[in-house]
């Protein structure tokens, strides 16, 4: 918004002039995701608290997760919020990347409140059906995906880029946008299993926003783009505002719900931010980079799928409880100790998919 004011002016100030930049509004974007989070917290969780807003654990986790029942929950209403305000403010709304962006944060967001508030209501964890979720995530992911191929101005904004190899790139075509859909709504969902431990989820999203806001900068950037050998997308550096801002909200949120947790962020967090960095990996066109990154979200589901798919098939369990980190709680792993280790994995992991930028 403080862009598109930017360019009504005749004349510019040296001082104005520094709000047009993309690296001053990033860190501008950054602190106010911080700033907003950090300051409203406190009032936030004493607002839904008084609201009745609180997690039902259920017998869905281990029975140390008792004593955290009644915990407030849809702390990413703040988040989301912190973000949406600071891409609003900061960011080029000219940008179709931050309109699409925006709507997929607006979007999975609702789906996660909708979920979360009848969690609250009928006082369980069930919430809607997984049919239900499922049917409504493919459809924001469909209108999304079908909205980047069909305003992509090059075949590099669809075409897959292939690790390793100089100029090797793949066109699906029309298959970009099953792929794309596959790939947010596996993400959401990921990112949802694992925000099952305190400041466990918010973390990972946290390092891999940081990582993809960089890779985005340098998509857009044709020195960049050209020197680590991946396809010139214009315009995807004005993502890295939207990755500040996230990365701010989200270091604004871990302050609450590291443990033991303040608030939990539920649904309307983990499903927005999983969509988010899947998106923000789509549009820079680097799903398999984003696919090791994301290794400790993949786990996490693939610990689910494996799970139900073995006792459905053998009427055997391959983990005591899933997702593997409550397999881990009940081996006898301290809650701090899992959260802790999984975020030292989720940096090894972003370390070697920005390597592979520049392995070819």
């Amino acid at each position: 918004m403080i862009e598109f004011f930017l360019n009504f002016l005749p004349e510019k100030s040296p001082f104005l002039n520094l709000f047009s930049y993309l690296s001053t509004r990033t860190i501008l974007a950054t602190l106010t995701g911080l700033i907003i989070v950090i300051f409203c917290g406190d009032y936030f969780i004493n607002k839904i608290r008084s609201l009745q807003f609180k997690q039902s654990i259920g017998d869905r986790g281990p029975e140390s997760h008792k004593a955290k029942d009644g915990t407030p929950t849809m702390g990413g209403l703040l988040v989301v919020g912190a973000v949406i305000f600071s891409g609003l403010l900061w960011g080029d709304l000219n940008s179709k990347y931050i309109l699409i962006s925006l709507f997929c944060l607006i979007s999975f967001g609702l789906i996660g409140f909708v979920d979360d508030y009848k969690k609250i209501q009928e006082k369980n964890s069930k919430g809607i059906s997984s049919q239900t979720k499922l049917f409504y995530q493919f459809i924001a992911a469909c209108a999304i995906s079908i909205a980047l191929f069909m305003t992509a101005s090059s075949e590099a904004e669809y075409s897959y880029i292939v690790p390793f190899f100089k100029d090797v790139f793949l066109d699906f075509g029309f298959w970009f946008v099953f792929i794309s859909i596959f790939i947010l709504v596996g993400s959401s969902n990921a990112v949802n299993l694992t925000d099952g431990l305190d400041g466990l989820a918010i973390l990972p999203v946290i390092i891999i926003t940081a990582a993809l806001g960089v890779i985005a900068w340098a998509s857009g950037n044709v020195i960049a783009a050209d020197y680590l050998y991946i396809p010139f997308v214009e315009g995807t550096g004005e993502l890295l505002v939207l990755c500040g801002a996230m990365v701010g909200a989200g270091i604004g949120f871990l302050w609450f719900n590291t443990y033991p947790a303040q608030i939990f962020m539920g649904d309307v967090g983990s499903l927005s931010m999983g969509a988010f960095i899947a998106l923000v990996a789509i549009i820079v066109r680097h799903e398999i980079v984003f696919a090791v990154m994301s290794m400790v979200f993949i786990m996490e589901a693939m610990s689910v799928i494996l799970q139900v798919s073995s006792f459905k098939l053998r009427k055997k369990r391959i983990f005591k409880m899933a997702p593997i980190h409550h397999h881990f709680e009940l081996i006898g792993w301290k809650e701090p100790k899992i959260i802790v280790r999984f975020w030292i994995l989720t940096f090894i992991f972003v370390l070697i998919g920005l390597s592979l930028l520049k392995i070819r």
